[in-house]
């Protein structure tokens, strides 16, 4: 039998055979099924870090997730604007919502906020202490200052995760390449893996804020 002229015939055997996409078809699901599994690997949790002598038990000053600007005030605190952000993650990696994120620092100066720490010298337009409750997509974002070093510490912002269904959580951030970190009492006891999952890097954020910076720390719950 002739061939249609303009279509060149297949020549006999061209194309997939059976065989062919059967090993095909089970190639696809062997590549979706790794997927899955790595999907479904279980995350290293965020290491768990002491809160400190400054955790603000009986806060009475304004807590929301702007610690720069206080309401009501001329100015904003001194030191250089820092967005944190990230997402709080179960182990699986899907994200957890409902989870209070509480945050807080020293101010530019090294003081903190807290009932404990003498306030004379210490920065009055800085928050110090904020919180917020994520959504369904586990995501925070807190417009704070990049940590400064005091005696003994290295910079570094607290934070606590509290919420229905999970054990309160507490843990520390702290700064790539920061060369206090090496001489710090907390961070030197983490090993080598766990320090990594608590190093940040702060780079410069323009598309946010002019001069400011902005850094990601994903928290997983173990």
């Amino acid at each position: 039998m002739s061939s249609t002229p303009g279509i060149p015939r297949r020549p006999r055997g061209a194309g997939l055979s059976r065989r062919g996409i059967v090993a095909g078809g089970l190639t696809l699901i062997a590549g979706a099924a790794a997927i899955r599994r790595a999907l479904a690997a279980d995350l290293a949790p965020t290491p768990r870090q002491s809160a400190g002598p400054f955790y603000p038990h009986r806060w009475r000053g304004e807590a929301d997730a702007d610690l720069v600007q206080l309401s009501g005030q001329p100015r904003p605190a001194h030191g250089q604007v820092a967005h944190v952000m990230g997402r709080i993650l179960g182990r699986h990696g899907r994200p957890l919502g409902g989870v209070q994120v509480e945050l807080w620092q020293c101010d530019a100066l090294g003081r903190y906020h807290h009932p404990g720490e003498p306030r004379q010298g210490a920065d009055p337009y800085f928050q110090g202490y904020g919180r917020m409750t994520v959504g369904a997509d586990g995501a925070y974002h807190f417009r704070t200052l990049k940590p400064v070093p005091y005696p003994g510490r290295t910079p570094h912002i607290h934070f606590r995760l509290s919420g229905s269904g999970i054990a309160p959580m507490t843990t520390q951030m702290y700064l790539e390449g920061e060369p206090g970190n090496e001489r710090d009492g907390l961070f030197g006891r983490l090993g080598a893996a766990e320090r990594q999952r608590l190093l940040v890097a702060l780079r410069p954020a323009p598309a946010l804020e002019a001069d400011a910076l902005a850094g990601t720390f994903d928290i997983v719950l173990g």
